[in-house]
């Protein structure tokens, strides 16, 4: 048994969640589910990322504190996550003191090993709000492609960006020209890093194509030592004396979550933190769910930071998805343009939205929602394929059998058709490739279709009871292995299955269900979704844009 540490990306509390945000962070359950049905041991964990500066945005534009917005936000988004069937072992949130302690030791840590230093510098300053600007509150013009970025990173080109790179600024609160001033901060050496960094990409495995590409990107171009206190008065205290008005720098913070998580669900769990992070203790692959956006944090920044702490366990797998545009247009908060998670929840199935998000989200390639594909995704595999065929095996034993389960042999062709799937799905999951699993695995949910379709039991039934009964087994004992296959992709369904024909808990590998079991319940898996629907949604849109 191996250990799996599942790292989610922590959403800012400063906004709902969209579809685009959303699709970025599910690989993270379907990968929990599938590992802990192998019988796995996972540590699967996250949190609502408070301290960002886009929540210090939002409290000034609502007039409220940081900490009205983190709570709100936070509250939706464990809310969210519940009804979308996310299994993280902690849920937990940065503003609150057990991550500030486990923060400040990391911080310390570092100054003990050497890897911090003083050093005075110029920062923006803003005299109209009186105050040294955040990074994410400056911006201006990007030093490499010409677009407008903010001070700590470019959207457009992904370039790690300091303010002082940037021309033209303004500051993101009142729009004026900011100046600026002399500070005295901490800094990481992150350039001393950059030889065991530059080893440490070269043997990666486990990365998507972006990860690799953008990583070399930052490596070539050479690492620069970067602030990591700020002058906030939002955040973790930096634990020395003469610097109590500054606060941790979100960029080093906010990674550091994933370890303060881990320690956090030890000490409520008595579970081990160690036995996942230690190097030497068990052997652990580490998996970090994000989207593209998020790439030099997790390559870079957090490796540095675990190497400069020592003896801690790097990165394994980086499942880092590319951009999901909404009708062929950018998703974009402040006009609008987008499909919230907590709307699109209150009126269709969690997995349809979960299964939609897999098939044909953003894994290797830019890709786009629209209503029209996501409903007819829902009517056509969900429904017409999967659905169906659970659906007309079970009622026709109901209707036929009085309910209980035939008599019937798996034959060895469709067991070892079904083992294989096993393998074949299994190896795709655990290298990120999600979208080419659940592909395969609805490959054949269409061949047990063409099965019942060939067979005909509607006709076997007045010619051969007993051969009827044969093909009914064989598709009940199919249902029963898509009900392990598809559970970490849509487990709402799957579980609905499991009560059907009373079966216990998923596992990965062929199982079946005795003859004479008794279908207990049996009722739709889906509802048709009227395709006016589409034209509904998308005016709706439209309207609801600003």
């Amino acid at each position: 048994m191996a250990n799996i540490f599942i790292g989610g990306a922590w959403p800012y509390a400063n906004g709902s969640l969209h579809l685009g945000r959303l699709a970025s962070l599910l690989p993270g359950d379907v990968l929990a589910r599938y590992f802990r049905s192998k019988g796995e041991k996972v540590l699967y964990v996250s949190g609502s990322d408070c301290h960002g500066t886009p929540v210090a945005v939002q409290a000034i534009q609502e007039g409220v504190s940081p900490g009205d917005i983190a709570d709100r936000f936070h509250q939706e988004f464990a809310e969210c996550f519940k009804q979308l069937g996310f299994t993280y072992d902690l849920y937990t949130r940065t503003d609150q003191e057990f991550h500030h302690h486990v923060v400040k030791e990391l911080f310390l840590s570092l100054l003990e090993n050497g890897y911090l230093y003083k050093k005075e510098i110029q920062q923006t300053y803003c005299e109209t709000d009186q105050r040294f600007l955040p990074d994410r509150y400056v911006e201006g013009i990007c030093p490499v492609c010409g677009n407008r970025a903010r001070g700590d990173q470019c959207d457009f080109c992904s370039t790690l960006l300091d303010p002082a790179d940037l021309s033209d600024k303004t500051c993101k609160i009142c729009g004026n020209h900011p100046i600026e001033r002399p500070t005295e901060h901490y800094y990481l050496a992150l350039s001393r890093f950059q030889a065991e960094l530059t080893e440490y990409a070269k043997k990666a495995q486990g990365w998507k194509e972006n990860a690799v590409q953008l990583t070399g990107r930052y490596l070539k171009e050479g690492l620069q030592d970067r602030a990591v206190t700020r002058d906030l008065t939002w955040g973790v205290d930096v634990p020395i004396e003469g610097f109590e008005d500054k606060k941790i720098y979100v960029w080093i913070e906010a990674v550091s979550g994933y370890l303060s998580a881990s320690k956090q669900w030890a000490a409520e769990t008595g579970g081990s933190w160690e036995s996942f992070w230690m190097e030497g203790k068990e052997k652990t692959t580490a998996y970090y769910v994000h989207g593209k956006d998020n790439i030099p944090f997790h390559t870079v920044v957090w490796p540095a930071l675990l190497l400069g702490v020592g003896n801690l366990h790097l990165p394994d797998r980086i499942i880092s998805c590319e951009y999901m545009t909404l009708e062929g247009k950018k998703f974009s908060t402040s006009n609008n343009w987008a499909v919230w998670v907590p709307d699109i929840m209150s009126r269709y199935q969690p997995d349809s939205i979960r299964y939609f998000l897999i098939a044909n989200g953003p894994e290797n390639r830019d890709t786009d929602f629209s209503w029209r594909e996501f409903i007819h995704s829902h009517n056509g595999e969900l429904l017409g394929a999967f659905g169906n065929f659970v659906n007309r095996t079970l009622a026709f034993i109901d209707k036929s059998f009085e309910g209980n389960v035939p008599e019937g042999n798996l034959s060895e062709e469709w067991k070892r058709t079904i083992e294989d799937l096993y393998l074949k799905s299994g190896a795709l999951i655990e290298e990120g490739r999600l979208k080419e699993a659940i592909e395969l695995i609805f490959t054949y949910v269409r061949r047990a279709n063409k099965y019942f379709d060939e067979q005909k039991p509607w006709v076997q039934i007045k010619e051969n009871r007993e051969a009827c009964g044969y093909t009914l087994n064989t598709c009940v004992q199919i249902i029963v292995n898509l009900s392990n296959l598809l559970h970490p992709f849509i487990p709402f369904s799957c579980e609905e299955i499991r009560k059907f024909l009373t079966l216990e808990q998923p596992v990965w590998r062929l199982t079946s269900v005795p003859a004479n079991r008794k279908i207990q319940n049996l009722k739709l898996l889906f509802e048709r979704i009227d395709i006016s629907q589409i034209e509904e949604e998308t005016s709706l849109l439209e309207k609801k844009q600003l």
